[in-house]
């Protein structure tokens, strides 16, 4: 489920502070004037299935034509996306998710495109609309959600008399108990802080927060403490694989042959699973993402943090044909098939506002066997208790290959948690500072 941000707040300290007025205006190459006869849009994603609804796009459209261009992941693309907005050859749309709109925004690097698809906000749930807004501005159109829940294997809890954990403190307790077995709970990728980001935006946590006409930044209010304990109590246990997703296939093996025993995902990390695995089919079940002890459910919004937008770019020249593009992707009902699916697609849940009717088409009965009925009021009920008030800041694409560096020493045990924070709290200020931000922290 995409956040929901606060977005007028946000926009006036951007634009006040931060950016050029091309920026926050986003007027475009040609004014976004409409080219006559057809034109090829260079679209850059890495979805699985987003191929396939690339032919079925251009076998559908005779004026545009999309040319895709597959990017390894998200955090590629911020990087092959910056090289190319400096080089001045940035491809019309480009998949991403949206944490990093804000940011972009922020380098005057996206397109202002309501005129094209303001009317057809009824479409979409209200959070998916949100993310692809800046100031009530569109800069792409929101193409999935990220409902979140823990996917278990119950062969392995059966086995050795655990129950599903619904709270930190009984995931922890699971956790010592598999290890006397050399089985691990989770993994930490030491490139992948996203656990922290997630149990920090679950405990209530706001890194980024507008104070008058000024962001403040706080890595170490009480709710990132809170989640920064959990994650060093697992760490210091050996609770947790330690295996890179930069070898994918490993990773997939590791659950598989039920090395490690769950994972906090959502729908679309499915897929992997669906389509690498052998041996554990009918094994695994959902349960509800744990909680704080004592605290009401809640839902940290998505392991991925948000769902995905289609996003258009201030460089390209054809800004509403590119906008027709995404709409149709985003709303075309074979093309969210196709990307619901974890076969066919990414299982993504949509970001329609009729989403819930895709939960059978984001699961796999395949991969749940008698737990896949079940399973979908997991998913729909995440829905219900999803983060709504996180705020990201305008320098993220910079903050987080710095969080990654240090996330990996965290997972290593080469540093605490805590001693993490402490650095991006200094760096963060400092860099916003770099960059004529005004900021408190």
């Amino acid at each position: 489920m995409s956040i929901r941000l606060r977005r007028p707040a946000l926009a006036v300290v951007v634009c006040a502070l931060a950016l050029t007025v091309s920026a926050c205006g986003g007027s475009g190459s040609e004014d976004g004037a409409k080219a006559s006869g057809p034109v090829t849009l260079p679209f850059w994603g890495w979805a699985n299935g987003q191929d396939a609804v690339v032919k079925a796009f251009n076998a559908s459209h005779k004026d545009i034509q999309l040319k895709y261009t597959k990017v390894t992941d998200q955090l590629t693309m911020q990087k092959q996306l910056t090289n190319a907005v400096k080089a001045k050859n940035a491809p019309c749309l480009v998949q991403n998710t949206a944490e990093y709109v804000t940011s972009w925004v922020a380098q005057d690097a996206l397109a202002d495109i309501t005129k094209y698809v303001g009317s057809d906000k009824d479409k979409f749930n209200t959070g998916s609309w949100a993310s692809a807004q800046v100031q009530g501005k569109m800069y792409g159109v929101p193409t999935s959600s990220a409902p979140t829940f823990t996917i278990y294997r119950t062969d392995l809890f059966k086995k050795y008399g655990i129950k599903a954990p619904t709270t930190w403190d009984e995931f922890i307790a699971a956790g010592k108990v598999l290890k006397k077995h050399n089985i691990k709970i989770t993994n930490f990728a030491g490139e992948d802080p996203s656990t922290l980001i997630v149990l920090a935006m679950q405990a209530g946590a706001h890194w980024y927060s507008i104070d008058g006409n000024s962001w403040k930044v706080d890595f170490q209010d009480a709710g990132t403490l809170k989640a920064a304990e959990v994650i060093q109590e697992i760490v210091d246990n050996d609770l947790n694989s330690k295996l890179s997703f930069a070898d994918y296939a490993a990773v997939q093996r590791n659950y598989d042959n039920g090395g490690t025993a769950t994972r906090q995902i959502s729908t679309w990390q499915m897929a992997g699973m669906v389509q690498n695995f052998t041996k554990s089919f009918g094994k695994w079940a959902l349960a509800p993402y744990p909680t704080y002890s004592g605290e009401a459910a809640k839902t940290p919004a998505g392991q991925n943090l948000t769902g995905s937008v289609t996003l258009v770019t201030n460089q390209c020249a054809h800004q509403e044909q590119a906008a027709e593009a995404a709409l149709w992707m985003s709303t075309n009902t074979g093309a969210v098939k196709t990307m619901a699916s974890p076969t066919t697609g990414n299982g993504v849940m949509p970001a329609l506002k009729d989403s819930n009717a895709y939960v059978g088409e984001a699961i796999s009965p395949k991969l749940l066997g008698d737990n896949y009925q079940p399973a979908k009021k997991i998913v729909t009920d995440s829905l219900d208790t999803v983060t709504t008030d996180w705020v990201y800041g305008p320098d993220w694409t910079a903050m987080i290959p710095e969080m990654q560096a240090g996330w990996a020493k965290v997972v290593n045990k080469q540093e605490k948690v805590t001693e993490l924070l402490a650095h991006m709290q200094e760096w963060t200020v400092d860099d916003l500072k770099s960059r004529g931000i005004s900021v408190k922290g």
